[in-house]
């Protein structure tokens, strides 16, 4: 290889991550792990749109980057999702992070709290893959990512509902891989572990509760939001340009452990 090829391999890898001249749309970018991609992808050099059903909240993060701006959808309404991946025009990255979650057990769960938990975890996912993805596939370029969850692989009692949400998320975008990759789309999963977040705010106020989730992961802790970020801007940018259909775990090493066991002294 000669010294101009070498320089230009050193060239192409400083920008492997730069997302210059592309068009983003973070949906749940209001709050959490949303306004932290947000940020990251704009960070890099992408145009960010910040898609929240709260305004005020999605006006918020918009105000703290360059080439940003704020877009009130409510990913319930699949007509609006439709209208904004209409409106919004040419989009290159769609990040979904919206979710919610009841925590009981299967047998004292009402058909309301399985129908809240389905339509914005897994409903509302496909609406957003679907709208956004077509035009993608039209243009021949781009990279969904879907947050799902630990809970996509190991179950605890209470989170029933919402694991198989997540796990349902996951072959729903594996699908779409399949499906996009000839046009040229991506679609990947990020697996967060356990994040401080408002949807985890119900545990992590309970100091036992707390604790007992911290020790599970190798890493002994919970993950802030921002640690999430790295994974998006990667599966977003031509860093990951053969990635797809794959589920990235970002979970402090929590899979890798089956249980934990501290010996007596």
């Amino acid at each position: 290889m000669q010294e101009n090829d070498h320089t230009d391999a050193v060239d192409t890898y400083s920008r492997l991550f730069r997302l210059d001249g592309r068009k983003a749309v973070v949906v749940g970018a209001g709050s959490g792990i949303g306004r932290e991609s947000a940020l990251a992808l704009a960070a890099h050099g992408a145009t960010v749109v910040c898609a929240d059903r709260d305004l005020k909240a999605a006006t918020e993060t918009a105000s703290m980057g360059k080439e940003m701006s704020a877009y009130a959808l409510d990913v319930l309404d699949g007509e609006a999702v439709a209208r904004a991946a209409e409106e919004l025009g040419a989009v290159d990255v769609l990040v979904f992070t919206a979710a919610t979650n009841v925590r009981k057990h299967l047998l004292d769960y009402t058909t309301d709290e399985f129908d809240r938990v389905v339509s914005l975890n897994l409903r509302a996912s496909f609406d957003l893959v679907r709208a956004f993805g077509r035009g993608m596939a039209e243009r021949g370029r781009g990279s969904i990512i879907g947050f799902s969850s630990i809970r996509s692989v190991a179950v605890e009692p209470g989170q029933g509902v919402y694991a198989a949400t997540k796990a349902g998320l996951v072959q729903l975008l594996r699908t779409a891989a399949a499906e996009l990759g000839p046009s040229g789309v991506r679609v990947n999963a990020v697996a967060p572990g356990v994040v401080d977040t408002p949807l985890t705010a119900q545990i992590r106020s309970v100091p036992e509760w707390s604790d007992a989730y911290a020790s599970k992961s190798a890493l002994g802790r919970w993950s802030r939001p921002d640690e999430l970020a790295g994974a998006v801007v990667y599966l977003a940018s031509d860093a990951s340009s053969f990635v797809t259909g794959s589920q990235l775990f970002v979970d402090g090493g929590w899979t890798a452990i089956d249980g934990r066991y501290t010996p007596p002294s």
